[in-house]
């Protein structure tokens, strides 16, 4: 869709705006508690703000998943973000008894985030399974899938993460490089598109760690919970 965010633009893009800062500003927190109020504060601010831009982004239709990359207006690249950044600030909160369902929330943004990546060809990675841990935690595949870890798995994502880690690293220094132009107003088109490109990349890389940490977590608190009925 190559009209600008049209109708809701700039309120659109102030609401991206104030969540991106506040998740800055969780993420630069020197606060020592994640519980303390003034974070859980600007998390549930975060939270407020990207969900009614998300709403906004659906309502506008501004991706859809029989258009190219080239299609999208280089300004509108930053909205695909959304699902991304609201799946990490879900993960901000701290109330344990609905831990579960934080994670799984979480889990269903960043899936969702990668879908869009994936629907516009951005970056080559495979979309982990709909469902999360579940199946992992209930049916091993093989009687020795529990004693026996999968030696060679376990090496490829090892080579996988580190793989994954230096790609990211480089992103990173691109990024560091881009950014001074493109808030100075100095960038040109291609630079702005570049710049937003590369933020998506960065979250694609985020959003895939996040994905298998959660599974992790939701394999404990089921195996926690299955104990204690």
């Amino acid at each position: 869709m190559m009209a600008e965010a049209g109708a809701g633009g700039p309120r659109l893009a102030e609401l991206l705006a104030l969540g991106r800062r506040l998740w800055d500003e969780l993420e630069a927190s020197t606060e020592p508690s994640s519980g303390a109020p003034a974070v859980q504060d600007k998390v549930r601010q975060g939270l407020d703000a990207l969900q009614r831009a998300a709403a906004m982004v659906t309502q506008l239709e501004l991706f859809s998943e029989n258009e190219e990359l080239e299609e999208i207006a280089s300004a509108d690249l930053k909205f695909m973000l959304l699902p991304a950044l609201l799946g990490a600030m879900t993960l901000k909160q701290v109330d344990l008894s609905r831990r579960r369902e934080h994670l799984e929330s979480a889990r269903e943004h960043f899936l969702r985030f990668l879908k869009l990546c994936k629907n516009y060809g951005l970056g080559s990675f495979q979309l982990p399974s709909s469902t999360s841990g579940e199946e992992e935690a209930r049916s091993p595949s093989s009687p020795w899938d529990c004693t026996q870890p999968n030696l060679v798995a376990m090496a490829m994502n090892r080579t996988a993460k580190i793989e994954r880690y230096k790609q990211k690293k480089e992103l990173e220094n691109k990024l560091a490089s881009l950014s001074s132009s493109v808030e100075s107003g100095t960038a040109d088109e291609d630079q702005i598109r570049e710049f937003y490109i590369l933020q998506i990349q960065k979250w694609i890389s985020t959003s895939l760690e996040e994905i298998e940490s959660i599974d992790q977590e939701l394999v404990i608190l089921r195996s926690r919970d299955a104990a204690r009925q």
